[in-house]
Order: C-alpha cells, then structure tokens, then sequence
C-alpha cells in the first residue's frame, strides 16, 4: 500500500511563527517527504486565514516537482468553483508535464463561506460551478479539447501543451453530498477520504451507493471503481502519553481554527456537523475530533490504521503529520517517527492501485508523441 503526507496548513492562528518561516519550514518538509520513502505529498487549497496558507496547490507543486524525481504530487483538494476551466486544466497539465506524470487530481466544491465572498464568487451558485466545472476540465484532461457548458459557454479551444500522460486513475473527489458522489461516479473519478472529523463516522463510513450506482451506469456494470485515497490525522511517538498530549494540544488548536475560519460558531447542528452554540458546544466538538486523531506508539497507529484500512479498503493512506501550529521540528520528529517505524509495514500491505504511470525516474518535461 502507498503512503504519503498531507499538507493541510498552518492551522492555528496563535502559532509562534512567520507566514513566511511557515512555508518555507513546509516546502523543505514536503522535500524530506520524499527522503523518507513516502510516496505523495497532497496539499489542501484555502483562502484568506492562517487556517491553510495554501492558496495555490497547483504552484506549490510544481515548485515540488523541481526538487523531487519520484514523489507522488496530489490536491486535497482543488476547489473548482473558484477558478476558471480552462486555466486549471491548462495548469493540472502543466504540472503534470514538468513532473513526468507524477500528478494526482483531487477536486472539491469548498464550503467556507468567507473564501466564496473573498474571491466575489455567489456561493449559491457552487453546485451549478462545480458540476459544470468538473466535466470541462475532466474533459480537456483526457482529451486536450475544451468546449461546451451552459454556464460557461466554453468555445472549443485545445489546450496546448497536450496531456502526455493518460489522467485514467489519476482523477479523484472528495465528497459527502449524494449529488457529488454521482457526479465522481458519472465521469469515472475515484474517491479521498478521511477518518479524522468532528462527528462520529457512521458505521461503515459514508455511504456511497449513489456513487457505485453512478459508476456503474456510466463505466459499466461490471466494471469496479479506482480504490481510494484515505486521510488521517496522525501523531507516532515511543510514548503513548506523550502522543497524545501532542494530538490534545494540536489537534484542539486546529479545529478551533477550522470553526472560526469555516464560520461555524453559533450554529445548530446541521447533518453530520455537531451543534456550535455555546463554548461547550465547541469543546465537545474538539473532543470527538481529538479522539478520532490516531495518537500513541507505532504499534498502537498502526492498529488503528488497519482499520481504516479495513474500512476503505484504499489503495493508500496520506496522514497529516503537521497541524494546529506544531513547531517544526515536532513536525519532523512525527514524520521520522512515522516513516521509520509505521510505513515499512503499511507497504507491506497489499493493495490495488489505479496509478499504472511509471514516473519515478525524472522530474525532466515529458517527451512522447502527445506532446508534438
């Protein structure tokens, strides 16, 4: 099975540190990623606040494929009703090129209220975005021509350089909506999952049946869709207590900052989301998001990654080793920690995989008769 890390931000907005110190302590962790024998490095995109300081995954990872030959680069996620069609597809194949085929395409629809008014975007209007949104770009990435879209009205263009990679596996969703499981069913796209939220998981994890019954009707009925992509917060230290002090601190700090950047304080509860009312309200909220982080030794992460495993059955698993403010090098100790006693078992695992591009030997631009 594959491992990586997710990049999810700074994640506390008390944190001792520079926006500046942040990001370049995070590029070199992202490089020391690949040092340690992980296998991706996946970065969220957000706007505005401390919450993230990723508002461009795509230019951070190209800036990764220069300095790395064979690490895996994803978005987790890519959040299409901010960006126009063909400037995304134009850029994902871009990326794509410059790091010989190592890009991973996870796309969202965003909910944070602020990002949509930040960047003058209705958001009542993110449903339509998005769906039309998804199909323009899935379409340029497996063809290299654009056109159509009601709400865009997308004059057919080819986009130049052409894909040189095939997108086929490489394109996932993350989603909790029926209507976008569909959506990632229809055009074929695999799944990005997460065990770490405010709220207990049902029982199973998300349903998903409205995406299987779309994959099968468009892909075919026998035909089985990509395994996926799973996410969780992580903390591996020798000593228990301590792993768990670290996952209190932190994690506390990170959904604090995730309520208060998505606007949540003050609200009922709504579906899965606990109520926000009352201070209360939000501690029990960071208490069920503590317990849920997978905190202790590596004995004990590793048992409770094979039930993620066992319940997504993934073809591998990204751990968001850095957040709510950690210092750096707690974050490095976490990843070293995670690397030398937990990944050599969780490769042993075994796993399907959809990614079949052999792209580990150079970061040089890929050559081939699509790119002519």
């Amino acid at each position: 099975m594959a491992t990586g890390v997710q990049h999810y931000g700074l994640d506390c907005e008390e944190a001792d540190f520079s926006d500046k110190q942040f990001v370049r302590e995070e590029l070199e962790r992202w490089v020391l990623a690949e040092e340690l024998g992980l296998d991706s490095v996946w970065i969220t995109e957000h706007h505005f606040t401390r919450h993230s300081l990723a508002p461009d995954p795509l230019m951070y990872l190209s800036y990764l494929a220069g300095r790395t030959r064979r690490i895996r680069l994803g978005t987790q996620v890519l959040v299409l009703p901010w960006h126009d069609p063909v400037r995304v597809a134009e850029q994902i194949i871009l990326l794509d090129h410059v790091s010989n085929g190592r890009a991973i395409i996870g796309f969202g629809r965003g909910m944070a209220p602020r990002e949509y008014r930040g960047l003058r975007i209705d958001q009542a209007t993110s449903r339509e975005r998005y769906d039309e949104m998804l199909e323009l770009v899935v379409q340029g990435l497996r063809t290299g021509v654009m056109e159509g879209g009601e709400l865009f009205q997308q004059p057919r263009v080819e986009l130049r350089p052409r894909p040189s990679h095939s997108f086929e596996g490489r394109l996932f969703g993350a989603f909790g909506s029926p209507s976008s499981q569909q959506q990632a069913g229809k055009l074929g796209m695999g799944q990005l999952v997460t065990s770490t939220l405010p709220f207990p998981l049902p029982p199973g994890g998300f349903p998903k049946d409205a995406y299987l019954e779309a994959w099968r009707e468009s892909q075919g009925p026998d035909s089985q869709p990509p395994a996926p992509f799973a996410s969780s917060v992580v903390v591996v230290d020798e000593s228990a207590d301590r792993a768990q002090e670290i996952a209190r601190q932190y994690g506390g700090n990170s959904l604090r900052v995730g309520i208060w950047h998505y606007e949540q304080r003050g609200r009922p509860a709504f579906g899965p989301m606990p109520p926000m009312e009352t201070d209360e309200d939000v501690e029990r909220a960071v208490d069920g998001f503590v317990s849920q982080i997978i905190a202790g030794t590596p004995d004990q992460v590793l048992k409770r990654l094979e039930e993620v495993r066992d319940q997504n059955q993934p073809q591998g698993l990204f751990p968001q080793l850095f957040f709510g403010g950690m210092p750096n090098d707690e974050s490095v100790r976490n990843m070293r920690c995670f690397a030398e006693h937990c990944v050599p078992e969780i490769k042993s695992w075994p796993a399907p995989s959809s990614i079949d591009v052999d792209a580990t030997e150079s970061s040089a631009v890929a050559g081939g008769e699509g790119s002519r």
